[in-house]
């Protein structure tokens, strides 16, 4: 119910503070457009991970951001107190929605829940020659609770690594994925090549689970090997790092940067999200997703065409 003016209030016109053109006139055909990112995952009810980690990285990273839903769950700080997932038709006719008429400069993946919606979300890329796509093998939240069903990992490695520019894993995810125990720097490097081999075309081997003062994720594409390194940061609002990240480089992706600084600048911000991150709720708190608006200038511009 809207409020009564104050007694004695005469009422009248209110004021827009709008603030001043970039140019005068209205839009026009030809106007540029936003990078346009579409994130394919669950959503996080507490808005620190999935679809809502997603969007709001899209959004401070200038990019226009799409999402196609693929599982509810009932989640916040301390833990995922349900889930369910949505129907692989009903995961696919989103895809063909947004990608039939809007289009999407790039993708990712997060929470794909069961095989039958790694089966729809495989076809609708290959359906729809989504590219670049980065892919993030969500198993478990945060929290220890399952996000993916066991036997739909071999699913994710038989249809959607083959479609992958960029894929994501943490240490756990790579174990799962390889078969390995990576417990030294060579085993990690040595399941980056055996996922390289799956068809992705980039591997970052996220750093964040092993022990030390200096988290290093590996970087791997197929010939070199690159390290990015950061200093580990004891604290607990860390929850949706990983949706974070694939979510930066997937909007720098769809700015047209290179693999390689996509991945660079999306460390830098996932970094920065985490120092500046805010005390949310009892638990593992969300990020930080809003620090670039303190920081005019970053990220630094795009390079003309690419």
């Amino acid at each position: 119910m809207v409020p009564a003016p104050p007694p004695g209030d005469p009422g009248g016109e209110l004021t827009l503070h709008l603030p001043p053109k970039g140019r005068e006139g209205p839009p026009t055909e030809g106007d540029a457009r936003p990078p346009i990112a579409l994130t394919i995952a669950g959503s996080d009810s507490g808005g620190g991970a999935g679809i809502q980690a997603d969007l709001k990285t899209f959004t401070v990273l200038r990019c226009y951001g799409m999402s196609v839903v693929t599982a509810i769950t009932a989640q916040n700080t301390l833990g995922v107190q349900a889930s369910s997932a949505l129907d692989p038709e009903l995961v696919r006719q989103q895809m063909d929605s947004v990608l039939g008429d809007i289009g999407a400069d790039a993708a990712k993946t997060g929470m794909l829940a069961n095989a039958g919606v790694v089966e729809a979300v495989a076809d609708g890329v290959r359906a729809h020659g989504l590219s670049p796509l980065v892919v993030d093998p969500v198993m478990v939240a945060k929290g220890g609770a399952p996000l993916l069903a066991p036997e739909a990992r071999e699913a994710v490695i038989r249809l959607l690594l083959p479609l992958a520019t960029v894929i994501t894993p943490n240490l756990p995810e790579a174990e799962a994925l390889t078969g390995l125990r990576l417990e030294t720097p060579e085993a990690v490097r040595e399941a980056a090549r055996r996922l390289h081999d799956l068809g992705p075309a980039w591997v970052v081997m996220k750093g964040g689970h092993r022990p030390g003062p200096v988290a290093v994720d590996v970087v791997y594409d197929g010939q070199s090997f690159h390290e990015l390194r950061a200093p580990r940061m004891e604290t607990t609002r860390t929850h949706g790092t990983g949706c974070t990240f694939a979510a930066a480089i997937t909007a720098f992706l769809a700015q047209g940067r290179p693999v390689l600084e996509a991945i660079q600048l999306a460390k830098t911000f996932v970094t920065r999200a985490i120092e500046t991150a805010p005390a949310i709720g009892e638990g593992h708190g969300p990020t930080n997703h809003l620090w670039p608006l303190a920081e005019p200038g970053w990220p630094p511009s795009a390079p003309p065409g690419g």
